[in-house]
């Protein structure tokens, strides 16, 4: 007989987690993994975030039952990420119009808000930046959606092409979805300024576009009001949008799968009518989402005490991040880099674009056991005082 599986095709590795498998096999001591997004602490190790261990305890010393949560989750959860993401009095609020379902992590939000477009709007074209997040491209792909990529990263200046970006939103049809990283650019580390976002505005709002924001790193830019202050230029310009919101990294609890997707709809009247497709949605594909993570973030959220111990933590996180670019550049330039490497200061978020090629990173990954993607992109937030002038001599000798 002959077997079903026999016309499987084997899948290439994901660029991301292959190479973290292919860095977990290595057995060369001194490795170091830079293409993994996760933040690492100046130990080079992933913390448990000490307000993250007492509500742990917390919720431990009650010995609750896990039940299952209602199908868009649990209510304070969703609550406190719209007031996170829009700002306690934003207009979506206070009118609304702001719909919010726990996800499984940003990716799970990202999916979710695409096979929703997809029920809306099946033939409508989706723009992702050119390079991105290689799971954008493959998710709206899967929905369905046929995707294109507008101009974004300029080499000559390792800055934003912003006139590009522009001038090929504007030719693109009416009504497409346009993937916008609402900070710290991923995998660039390059995000628009503030007058660039309200230009996008006007944009958006004149081919009315639907932006479908991804914000995975709130709070590693700048600050968290900051960090959103795309998203809530976009949220008050009166068109449908749709935000991927991720705690798995301002929480550090990547394994939890803590995520959100809402909707910025137009009237209160549509609010629930959306509410109860994304249930639909959310029921057929996964039930209902998990419980742990969600009520760690959803007690620091309502906590005012706890909140404020988070907001600190998260800062020293981005400030230790800041404090590796600045001496990544310093250690460079006393290895004999020539170059001027100042634009990894002027990138935001745990990632840096290199510039390396993939030939260079290939070099780093066979003769040094330092790990980059083929990109070029680099996890700053792995980097640490214990590393960090290995890391450096070694991507001078590349770069001579």
């Amino acid at each position: 007989m002959t077997s079903l599986f026999d016309s499987v095709p084997q899948a290439p590795r994901d660029p991301i987690l292959g190479l973290n498998e292919q860095f977990n096999t290595d057995p060369r001591p001194h490795k170091v993994n830079l293409g993994v997004g996760v933040y690492y602490d100046a130990q080079g190790r992933m913390p448990l975030l000490p307000v993250v261990a007492q509500v742990e305890q917390d919720l431990a010393d009650q010995s609750a039952a896990r039940g299952y949560l209602p199908i868009d989750g649990i209510h304070n959860y969703n609550l406190g990420a719209q007031q996170l993401l829009l700002g306690s009095t934003s207009s979506p609020l206070t009118e609304q119009r702001a719909v919010t379902v726990q996800s499984l992590g940003g990716t799970g939000a990202l999916k979710l808000g695409a096979d929703f477009l997809q029920s809306l709007c099946p033939n409508a074209t989706v723009a992702i930046s050119n390079p991105s997040w290689e799971n954008h491209r493959a998710l709206f792909e899967k929905a369905g959606f046929t995707v294109v990529e507008y101009p974004y990263y300029d080499a000559n200046t390792r800055g934003l092409d912003f006139e590009a970006m522009c001038s090929f939103l504007e030719q693109l049809p009416d009504q497409s979805i346009v993937v916008l990283h609402a900070c710290c650019h991923n995998p660039t580390g390059i995000d628009p300024t503030a007058e660039q976002w309200q230009v996008l505005a006007e944009l958006l709002v004149a081919k009315q576009h639907i932006p479908f924001m991804d914000i995975a790193y709130q709070g590693f830019g700048t600050g968290l009001a900051e960090d959103a202050a795309a998203v809530r230029l976009l949220a008050e310009q009166g068109i449908p949008m749709l935000v991927s919101s991720s705690f798995s990294k301002s929480f550090a609890l990547y394994g939890e799968r803590v995520g959100a997707l809402t909707v910025i709809t137009t009237d209160a009247a549509q609010s629930p009518r959306v509410l109860s497709q994304l249930k639909r949605l959310a029921r057929t594909n996964y039930s209902n989402p998990p419980t742990h993570g969600a009520k760690i973030v959803s007690t620091v959220f309502g906590q005012p005490e706890r909140f404020q111990q988070w907001t600190q933590e998260l800062q020293h996180m981005r400030e230790r991040i800041q404090s590796m670019r600045q001496q990544l550049v310093v250690k460079l330039k006393e290895h004999g880099v020539v170059q001027n490497m100042d634009f990894i200061l002027q990138q935001k978020g745990m990632f840096s674009y290199s510039g390396l090629s993939q030939e260079q990173v290939h070099t780093l990954r066979d003769e040094d056991a330092i790990y980059i993607l083929d990109t070029g992109r680099i996890c700053v937030a792995a980097l640490n005082a214990h590393n960090i002038d290995t890391v450096a001599a070694a991507i001078a000798r590349v770069l001579r």
